[in-house]
């Protein structure tokens, strides 16, 4: 498959901004992480290898089996960029890091070193399972406080996917950044914020006069 070529979405790359007040019941067709609960959820991992995964995994929106097959020759220093190898369909590319992603990524590295393999090993140096970061979003989503529903690991691509659209990005934009074949499963986190956008709607009525 052709990797992208799309030149990288301009920073800032979801920024975590302040939350509504509360979780507001789940309107769309996927549910998705609020701003803070990505920020709680970063700030009880402390491991730098999972902190690493999660910084990818989030901004680039990946699937758990597509994290398993980074392999260090797929990451450009130079250019602060991984080549991502997406599954189901989906189109790979280079992944251009983020400030965030590229200071935890820096920070794992320091730690695994530059030998060729996994660039994120299980304990025995085989590529970290499904299985495993289905653990560890139980394990750090229940110590953030996130939703016990909440607390797996592909909310992490739908969180990615309404935050970029939220930020006013648009769904082509979107599509390419995830590796969406099909422009319709991009669309599909838009009516996410579009039900956003109702409930600002409703909050302003009454103090826009």
């Amino acid at each position: 498959m052709t990797p992208s070529t799309t030149a990288p979405l301009s920073p800032p790359l979801i920024p975590l901004e302040p939350p509504l007040p509360k979780r507001r019941p789940y309107t769309a067709q996927l549910p998705f992480l609020e701003f803070l609960e990505v920020a709680m959820l970063f700030a009880v991992i402390h491991s730098p290898r999972d902190r690493a995964i999660f910084r990818v995994a989030y901004h680039g929106g990946l699937r758990a089996s597509e994290i398993g097959r980074i392999e260090m020759r797929d990451y450009d220093a130079a250019a602060d960029r991984i080549m991502i190898h997406r599954l189901k369909g989906s189109r790979s590319g280079f992944h251009h890091l983020c400030r965030e992603e590229s200071r935890a990524l820096r920070a794992w590295l320091k730690i695994r070193g530059t030998a060729p393999g996994p660039m994120f090993p299980s304990a025995e140096r085989s590529p970290i399972s499904r299985q495993m970061l289905d653990v560890l979003i139980k394990k750090y989503g229940a110590s953030a406080g996130i939703p016990k529903a909440l607390r797996h690991f592909h909310i992490l691509k739908h969180s990615c996917c309404t935050h970029l659209l939220a930020q006013g990005f648009h769904a082509d934009q979107v599509q390419d950044w995830v590796g969406h074949a099909d422009i319709r499963n991009t669309m599909r986190y838009a009516h996410t914020t579009n039900a956003r956008r109702g409930e600002m709607a409703a909050q302003l009525k009454d103090r826009w006069r």
